[in-house]
């Protein structure tokens, strides 16, 4: 037996006599503590227990004198000291079946944490955990796949190394649930696309919230997306271009752009006989240093080489090297134009990038030849055009102009048409018919020969629209024609004219607001009966201008008419003093829209000759000047062709030299007269003094060849020296202008 046992053993015996002497609630608890004694010294309870019985049964143990029953108050004891070892045993079992349930629950964490582990890496999207500071703290093998950033890094701190550094941040993982799609740079270098999923969680344990998701790689379809961004960019840039050169200057620009190359060429050979034309975009050096726009020997071989090449047919430059300097491809598959992009610095071409490239080149393809085709149609639309209007001798003082309108691509049914008649006056028709295309083009050109017809016949105007109504009445397609027919009488000054639903005429007197002519006025042709046709007679001042046009000069969509008629009388107010093909222009330019005429244009301008010029100034050098500035400006107000003026000009002031310098030898103040005058076809300018009439001398040295000169500048020259002073006449007769359609003069 041990100590420890024995010492216990009588520390239980004497307390038992003492509680069996007088038992009590002290008794009681020094039983207790004697259980938790027994609990803590490793005593028992069989020896308890064992030890308890025989104090009872022993000889002297238990002395009961007066013979009182005390097995009751022994039990109790008992029972008392064995409470502790009681709630040790119970305790014991408990914690060992909790211990128990905590190794189930462990070994089933264990098992779900494997199950989970397993689950993850399964994933072929790249999962991973992200703390609130935006560390990852945990990622699977896809995602280290994605990224060339596996689990053997963890953990991965902002910035992450994947990180582009010009890229856009992240979006902020804030909220519930995040999806976006970023660029990243992976461990070998190469930039990839991925599409990122998250959500967020808190932990139960600490209340920290984290984030978990998934990234999957969408490089193809982003490359994909961004090829057909750039086509549609492309083809939209290119969609409105109309010309080869328009197609080429827009579209190249949106190339190099797109591709990041420095710059865009494309040769194009348009003979065998020529060197090729360069149409040329590019980034403009930062140093400032001028554009590269001649190629070398080098450039030019490789271009000339790759337009040979069959369509859609591309290749890299240098060949046969891992990074590219550029590209050189054929620009359709004519074999006159080829492409060559210029990269900044050589760089690797990946296959996204070559079929991006094919499409660009393809559809820039595609555009240039839509260009030419619209051009060769357009060309053929013109030509066809002319010999519909067929060219015409203009009277001087007469202008024409024929615009056709760009879109749609189309002929029209508008004319005109001069014709000089045989009493001096001269027939003016302008009409449009309805409709476009050919068949208003066929019927255009019925009705212009039925009216030249009746114009060298002799109608008048209100006669003409009246016989046009007949024949209108008779051709598919004519009604609804509109006309305006005029005759005008230079050398009265009176226009006659009548009006088939056609615009009104402008009259514009020098310096004056022009006017709308709306006299005459009817409904167009071949629309509705009418006994007669009204006809008007109107004065034209000496220098009037006046305007004879269709309806595409002045109507444009959204805005009124009213307004667009009153920019052209406004226009036609300082235009007096300028050329008649010089108001035609600046008509044109006022009113044209900014994106062109809707519809065709026909203009017809006249300018009635002014009033005689007379000046008489004195007979000094200095006012020679001021007769040349004179006399310049009078010819522009009379239309006179500017070379025509300017040998005017310089035999007038010849002349004018000639009676300064020689006529008035003895000082005597006198004065020197210039006139001038326009009729029809002739115009005369007079010079005359009062002077000395000095014969030429048969040999005139370095000097005096004046007369030789004028008469070398007119047409006809007269001197008259037998009255009193001298008159020098000199006359030229004014050119007829021939003009064809799609142009003016």
């Amino acid at each position: 037996m041990s100590t420890v046992l024995a010492a216990f053993r009588e520390a239980y015996a004497a307390a038992l006599r003492l509680h069996l002497r007088a038992p009590n609630q002290i008794t009681l608890a020094e039983g207790f503590e004697l259980g938790r004694r027994a609990l803590v010294e490793g005593v028992s309870i069989l020896d308890l227990t064992e030890h308890h019985f025989r104090l009872l049964e022993s000889d002297g143990v238990l002395p009961v004198p007066d013979g009182t029953d005390r097995s009751e108050a022994a039990l109790e004891f008992l029972l008392q000291t064995m409470a502790a070892l009681d709630v040790a045993t119970r305790g014991f079992l408990d914690g060992n079946r909790r211990y128990e349930q905590e190794r189930s629950r462990a070994e089933d964490l264990a098992g779900r944490d494997v199950f989970r582990t397993a689950l993850v890496e399964s994933l072929q999207d790249g999962f991973f955990v992200v703390d609130s500071q935006g560390t990852l703290v945990e990622v699977n093998s896809a995602f280290g796949a994605l990224t060339g950033y596996g689990p053997d890094g963890l953990p991965y701190q902002l910035p992450h190394p994947w990180t582009i550094p010009n890229a856009p941040r992240y979006p902020a993982l804030g909220t519930d649930a995040s999806r976006f799609v970023t660029p990243i740079k992976h461990r070998d270098g190469r930039q990839l696309w991925l599409a990122v999923s998250t959500s967020s969680l808190v932990k139960p344990e600490n209340g920290e919230r984290i984030f978990v998701g998934t990234l999957r790689d969408v490089t193809a379809e982003h490359d994909a997306q961004a090829r057909d961004q750039a086509v549609s960019r492309l083809a939209t840039a290119v969609g409105a271009a109309t010309s080869v050169v328009e197609v080429l200057t827009i579209g190249l620009e949106e190339l190099r752009r797109t591709v990041g190359a420095e710059a865009a060429v494309v040769s194009v050979w348009p003979n065998r006989h020529t060197g090729p034309e360069l149409y040329v975009s590019e980034d403009l050096p930062a140093d400032g240093a001028e554009s590269r726009q001649v190629l070398d020997a080098r450039a030019r071989a490789l271009l000339d080489r790759a337009r040979l090449q069959p369509g859609r047919t591309m290749f890299a430059i240098p060949e046969g090297t891992t990074s590219s300097e550029g590209i050189v491809a054929p620009l359709g598959e004519s074999g006159d134009s080829a492409l060559w992009l210029r990269f900044a610095a050589p760089r690797v071409i990946a296959p996204g990038d070559w079929a991006l490239f094919s499409l660009l080149v393809g559809h820039l393809s595609l555009a240039v030849q839509r260009a030419r085709n619209f051009d060769q149609a357009r060309s053929t639309s013109l030509t066809l055009q002319r010999a519909m209007l067929g060219p015409i001798e203009l009277p001087p003082r007469f202008s024409v102009h024929y615009e056709p309108a760009l879109p749609p691509l189309e002929i029209g049914g508008d004319w005109y048409d001069v014709v000089r008649l045989e009493d001096g006056t001269i027939g003016v028709v302008v009409g449009d018919c309805v409709g476009r295309g050919l068949s208003a083009a066929v019927v255009m050109g019925q009705l212009r020969t039925a009216a030249r017809a009746l114009l060298l016949r002799g109608a008048g105007p209100a006669q003409l629209l009246a016989e046009l109504d007949a024949v209108a009445a008779r051709i598919p397609g004519a009604m609804c024609t509109t006309v305006c027919a005029a005759i005008l009488d230079p050398v009265r000054g009176l226009v006659r004219y009548s009006n088939a639903g056609h615009m009104p005429p402008v009259l514009a007197e020098p310096n004056t607001r022009g006017r709308l002519l709306e006299g005459g006025r009817a409904v167009p042709l071949a629309t509705f009966d009418i006994p007669r046709r009204p006809e008007a007679t109107t004065a034209m001042a000496p220098g009037s201008t006046l305007v004879l046009f269709t309806d595409g000069l002045v109507e444009q969509r959204g805005v009124d008419i009213g307004d667009r008629f009153i920019e052209l009388a406004d226009e036609l107010t300082g235009l007096a003093g300028r050329l008649p093909r010089e108001v035609a222009d600046s008509v044109l330019s006022r009113l044209r829209p900014e994106g062109g005429y809707d519809d065709d244009v026909a203009l017809v301008v006249y300018r009635q000759p002014p009033k005689s010029l007379r000046l008489e100034v004195p007979a000094q050098a200095h006012e020679l000047s001021g007769i040349r500035r004179a006399l310049r400006s009078w010819l522009a107000a009379a239309a006179v062709p500017h070379d025509t003026a300017v040998d005017l000009v310089a035999a007038a002031n010849e002349a004018c030299s000639n009676s300064i310098e020689h006529a008035y030898l003895d000082g005597t103040p006198a004065h020197v007269r210039i006139s001038a005058e326009c009729e029809v076809d002739t115009l005369t300018v007079e010079v005359t003094d009062t002077g000395a009439w000095r014969p030429q001398p048969i040999d005139p040295g370095h000097r005096g060849r004046g007369i030789t000169m004028m008469r070398a500048l007119t047409e006809e020259l007269d001197i008259d020296s037998s009255g009193p002073g001298t008159r020098v006449r000199m006359s030229v007769r004014l050119p007829a202008v021939s003009f064809s359609a799609a142009g003016r003069v």
